[in-house]
């Protein structure tokens, strides 16, 4: 038995329709891809949905309360909010530079920060 299935395409700034037809749980046609890419996703998203995650982690003693990070490389979706949840749980010490990695083995990446946060200088008495 055949089934339908609709996504967004969010490759490029088009957002094409598409629709995709499969069968036992295999992709046999993709309609409405305006490009290549925009099937290769159909077939990715079907099959085995992947997320860059962007996020903040809490930093002690920084001029920011919190620091940007991202993975770097997409994640399995349906590990998304475990990684989240470990991510909440975390909190970095200043200073926090770009590129540090915060958490090594997220589901196949990295997590990495993607701004700086100094340390906050102590307030004189």
């Amino acid at each position: 038995m055949s089934r339908i299935v609709e996504y967004t395409c969010i490759i490029c700034p088009s957002g094409c329709l598409l629709r995709v037809e499969a069968e036992e749980n295999r992709v046999v046609k993709v309609e409405g891809a305006g490009c290549p890419r925009g099937v290769e996703y159909a077939k990715q998203e079907f099959s085995d949905p992947m997320r860059i995650v962007f996020t903040v982690v809490r930093v002690r003693n920084g001029e920011l309360p919190t620091v940007s990070v991202k993975t770097t490389r997409p994640i399995p979706k349906n590990k998304v909010f475990n990684l989240m949840k470990m991510l909440a749980s975390i909190e970095l010490e200043a200073p926090v530079e770009i590129g540090e990695i915060i958490v090594g083995d997220a589901y196949g990446a990295e997590v990495v920060a993607t701004r700086r946060v100094g340390r906050r200088e102590p307030v004189a008495g």
